[in-house]
């Protein structure tokens, strides 16, 4: 196939670029790099298989036909980028969005949008399934990437029902790997650097809050196993081992073999207190689980980034 992938140079759209050509897809990878690293993709370079487009996918998506395959996965992702860039935040989940489907269209091609467990805002229900309609603050501080998604999904589900367009969606629970930046800010990567630097680890509130984390190798076979499929309704891929902020503290602390302690700040607003995915669906369409356990998944996140420092 020839496969389009927003975001291409991207955290979790950089994985999919290589595992795309792997299996020996043809990739176009359109990332405008303002939170993405060309570093990412920059191997794949002298691919004659890969393509690499600089473009702003909320103006316009500029590739030439054949198209097989559009991954809609362009987005600040995590929430420094996001409040940062709100304005951006939103365009990505609206225009850009409806320009990654016009594209899909227009080459009759499967339509995949990388969604997020953050439309279910801080759930009322445990653990949540997609049929769980959320609880999101839509004026609150974390709406802009919230509200996107949710608008992404409902454009993306419009497209379907009006020009019979073949769309899926995948939400992402958090994930974690190799190419998460340091500077991130997503709590893994955070703690990561703190223990690493032997500072105090933070932790936002009393540590109690639970997530579920996926290890980014696990995450992509997933979100591919989605894409492969014919499925329309939104499913779930992540990790539903749960585990509170003092957990994951702990285990990080011991990988590094650091000697952080640990402080606390206040909660922010709309933090979610719980989340968990419910992978019912996943495992029954798709025929897909989580194999990489958390300890193992921080270990090798540990060792890419003693790489990278080692890179400078």
């Amino acid at each position: 196939m020839r496969v389009i992938v927003t975001g291409g140079a991207g955290f979790v759209g950089s994985h999919l670029c290589r595992a795309l050509r792997e299996r020996g897809d043809d990739v176009v990878a359109v990332d405008n790099l303002v939170t993405g690293r060309y570093e990412n993709i920059a191997e794949l370079e002298t691919d004659p298989g890969f393509t690499f487009v600089r473009a702003d996918v909320s103006k316009a998506i500029t590739v030439e036909p054949p198209v097989d395959l559009v991954l809609h996965f362009a987005s600040p992702a995590s929430p420094p980028e996001y409040l940062a860039l709100p304005l951006e935040t939103l365009d990505v989940g609206s225009l850009g969005t409806r320009n990654a489907l016009d594209l899909a269209r227009a080459n009759d091609a499967r339509f995949l949008l990388a969604s997020t467990s953050e439309i279910y805002g801080d759930p009322l229900v445990h653990p949540q399934p997609e049929d769980y309609n959320g609880n999101v603050n839509p004026v609150g501080p974390r709406a802009v990437y919230d509200e996107a998604k949710r608008f992404a999904e409902t454009l993306t589900i419009t497209y379907h029902r009006l020009f019979g367009l073949n769309t899926g969606i995948v939400r992402i629970f958090n994930t974690y790997g190799p190419r998460l930046r340091p500077a991130d800010g997503r709590v893994v990567s955070n703690f990561l650097v703190q223990a690493m630097d032997g500072k105090p680890i933070t932790i936002y509130g009393d540590g109690k809050q639970t997530r579920s984390f996926c290890y980014v190798d696990d995450e992509v076979r997933g979100i591919l196993a989605l894409a492969d499929s014919d499925v329309v309704d939104p499913v779930n891929i992540g990790n539903d081992g749960e585990y509170t902020m003092l957990e994951l503290a702990e285990v990080v602390i011991e990988i590094t073999d650091s000697s952080s302690e640990i402080v606390f700040e206040p909660l922010p607003a709309d933090d979610p207190a719980r989340r968990k995915p419910d992978l019912t669906r996943a495992r029954t369409l798709l025929g897909w689980e989580p194999t990489i356990s958390l300890r193992e998944g921080l270990r090798r996140t540990h060792s890419w980034y003693l790489e990278e420092r080692a890179r400078a």
